[in-house]
């Protein structure tokens, strides 16, 4: 990964540039979580890569050096009202845009992973596949994975019976089947396919 500039060279690595990237677009339930992240050009990162490839472990002990070594990081969240109101997209475009306003400081330049421009009102580079170019949209492709996994492991202990904790709300064959056997619960996104059919069926069946 290139760890000083963006994925063409015209991009360097400045005190005010900012990486960001998401977690959580594609599950059935849960928030979708954002981060932005300053890296220090003279404090470097070992290890960062696309956080969906990385071991659990191995995320959480990089989510210690990026709060350390960066000079700048924030998260920013778009819970399932939003999603569902919004559409997915736009969501996660709002969560992005929290991050980088949490953050506390004007940037120069945003990279950003995706081909989305989510309208920070500054320089703005979009780049697909990000999070394996440049090592800012890594860091932040890890806090917001890490981020929104904590979520859903919290989220489990009150509903436990979807196993949020092993599966983060991804439409894995277990979630699928207690989907079907519980019903949708309170942070389903309602707008989401097997969701969306779910809540159908159901209205179908009361009517009858």
């Amino acid at each position: 990964m290139n760890t000083s500039v963006g994925m063409d060279g015209s991009y360097p690595l400045t005190s005010k540039t900012a990486g960001i990237d998401e977690a959580g677009r594609g599950p059935l339930a849960g928030p979708v979580v954002a981060a932005a992240v300053v890296l220090d050009p003279d404090k470097p990162i070992n290890g960062l890569g696309d956080s969906k490839t990385l071991k659990h472990d191995v995320r959480v002990a990089l989510k210690s050096d990026i709060h350390e070594r960066s000079i700048r990081w924030a998260l920013g969240c778009a819970n399932v009202e939003e999603i569902d109101r919004l559409n997915i997209l736009q969501a996660t475009l709002l969560a992005m845009r929290r991050a980088v306003a949490n953050l506390g400081i004007s940037i120069e330049m945003a990279l950003v992973d995706g081909n989305v421009d989510p309208g920070f009102g500054c320089p703005t580079n979009t780049i697909v596949r990000g999070d394996t170019k440049v090592a800012a949209i890594s860091a932040a492709s890890i806090l917001a994975k890490v981020a929104r996994d904590e979520v859903m492991v919290t989220a489990s202990s009150k509903y436990p019976e979807y196993g949020f904790d092993q599966h983060k709300g991804y439409g894995t064959r277990e979630h699928l089947i207690a989907l079907k056997q519980y019903g949708p619960s309170k942070i389903h996104r309602k707008t989401f396919a097997p969701v969306r059919d779910l809540l159908a069926a159901n209205e179908v069946i009361r009517r009858r």
